[in-house]
């Protein structure tokens, strides 16, 4: 009877000392917790105050932390391609505006940033092209097709208003300058406007 009692006691001791062990173990465990997520609105007035100051990359990052926390949101995409077009960072800017247009297709900031971030790299490769002597063939044909939709779009007989006149000199007395002068201004004309050729 003596032994029967002795292991019982044996294995209470035991079973306390597993218990024991086990609670220890979770009462030694850190405890992690993740640190709440800022609001959106705190997360908003941290990148305006740093684009007001001129930390525009600064700005852009923390826009695009913002873009991240709240995926379905499209007011931190609006603030990058405002940014980007604002800097003169057309392709970025499309590409931001393309993001805000996943979240809410008929934004029409969005798609202004889109249309004109368009037209201005468009201007810039036919510029080039036009200074190259590029300009030619099938893409002359789709570049005056284009120009064609952009002024009945724009309800315009010309898609870029001429320059205003300048106050010209009266030239020297000899025929040859007129003639010098006339292809100046007509080379000039026609690189200065890329869509010279389109009108």
């Amino acid at each position: 009877m003596k032994t029967v009692i002795s292991l019982g006691r044996i294995g209470r001791f035991i079973g306390a000392a597993v218990c024991a062990a086990s609670l220890s173990a979770c009462m030694t465990a850190p405890v992690v917790q993740k640190p709440a997520l800022p609001s959106m609105e705190d997360m908003l007035a941290k990148a305006s105050q740093a684009s007001g100051a001129g930390q525009k990359e600064q700005a852009v990052t923390l826009w695009k932390a913002a873009a991240e926390a709240y995926p379905t949101d499209k007011t931190p995409w609006t603030n990058i391609a405002q940014t980007r077009y604002e800097a003169g960072q057309y392709g970025e800017a499309i590409v931001s505006a393309q993001e805000v247009l996943v979240r809410d297709p008929n934004d029409r900031l969005a798609n202004s940033i889109i249309a004109i971030s368009g037209l201005r790299l468009s201007t810039r490769a036919l510029s080039d092209l036009s200074r190259q002597n590029n300009l030619s063939g099938s893409l002359r044909t789709e570049s005056q097709d284009l120009a064609k939709l952009l002024r009945e779009s724009l309800g315009e007989t010309v898609l870029v208003p001429p320059q205003a006149p300048q106050a010209v000199s009266p030239p020297r007395n000899t025929t040859a300058a007129k003639g010098k002068k006339g292809k100046a201004k007509a080379a000039e004309d026609s690189s200065a406007d890329p869509f010279n050729a389109l009108k």
